[in-house]
């Protein structure tokens, strides 16, 4: 053995080389995408209504995932005795960020979607790494002229405001923004608590447009396959992933924190059940910021609730 590490290559720990998703490859030319996963950060933060700094969410993300680059031999879940992301097999790529022009909400969401429709287009699933819960519009704009789609938000707001003094496209609005499109045939919205950011006749045009609201208090009562029940089976699922979701015991690092969230494991094991009911063809995770992520933690949630996502995905397949 050589003292660079194991007869195939260097041993690269977590903590060497540069900051890839997972460290996988990196792809600059997006008209060159082959593979079955691409990552794509959106480092938004404009739509923000309080604290601002999810704009640094894909940088500190990528960092966290580092942890969870597994190298030569994949990862053996013992509880399921699977091993997930086995490298031989696992074709996933980064392929950077969308630039952003500060300031200019609609140039930068363009060029979000830009992105999520090369991903698309080179047949792949897209992963967008947030940036605040905006940068979902330019992702559901993205699959215009695709099949149908529900979607999926796992989230403690209902970001379902139509208007606010003209903002029609910031961070309260996009699963209103998505309700709208014809081929959003539905929505499951999932973890919603506390005092809301959208007034009660929010939740009255969310119901009357197909949505379907669970707090967390009645996820858990319903269980993890009660509420998958509630979603449709046999469909194609974006699912949007806000890191306020979670408990701020464990993901502080949000602009928009709220008591009474959920842990690591409901949500995985929701996502793992999603991935079994139909299709997961798209999926976001938003609103981390780091700079109030003093431990590290809320990065290290969002980068190990995507990587087991999309090992479940790509082995549910």
């Amino acid at each position: 053995m050589s003292s660079h590490g194991y007869e195939s290559g260097r041993l690269n720990l977590p903590f060497v080389g540069i900051c890839t998703f997972g460290k996988y490859p990196y792809v600059a030319d997006w008209d060159a995408i082959d593979a079955d996963v691409a990552v794509l950060g959106a480092p938004f933060d404009s739509g923000a209504q309080f604290r601002s700094g999810a704009r640094m969410g894909p940088r500190a993300i990528r960092e966290a995932s580092t942890l969870f680059s597994f190298g030569h031999a994949g990862a053996y879940d013992h509880e399921d005795d699977i091993v997930y992301l086995p490298a031989e097999t696992t074709r996933i790529v980064d392929i950077g960020d969308a630039d952003i022009i500060h300031t200019d909400t609609i140039q930068s969401h363009g060029n979000i979607e830009f992105g999520v429709r090369k991903i698309l287009e080179a047949g792949a699933l897209p992963i967008v790494l947030g940036g605040d819960h905006s940068v979902n519009i330019p992702c559901i704009n993205a699959f215009e002229g695709q099949e149908p789609i529900h979607l999926v938000q796992i989230d403690a707001h209902l970001d379902f405001v139509d208007e606010r003094h003209g903002v029609r496209f910031g961070h309260g609005n996009p699963m209103r923004r998505a309700a709208e499109k014809d081929y959003v045939t539905g929505l499951s919205q999932v973890g919603i608590r506390n005092v809301s950011s959208t007034a009660r006749d929010g939740y009255e045009d969310a119901r009357a447009m197909g949505s379907d609201i669970q707090s967390v208090r009645q996820f858990r009562k319903l269980g993890v396959d009660g509420m998958l029940d509630r979603v449709p089976a046999d469909k194609r699922y974006y699912v949007t992933i806000d890191i306020d979701a979670f408990d701020p015991s464990i993901a502080a690092g949000t602009g928009t924190p709220s008591h009474g969230g959920f842990y690591y494991y409901e949500v995985l094991e929701f996502l793992d059940g999603l991935a079994r009911r139909g299709t997961i063809v798209g999926l976001d995770l938003v609103e981390v910021a780091p700079d109030y992520d003093l431990s590290g933690s809320t990065s290290t949630l969002a980068a190990q609730i995507l990587m087991n996502t999309v090992g479940r995905i790509l082995h549910h397949r």
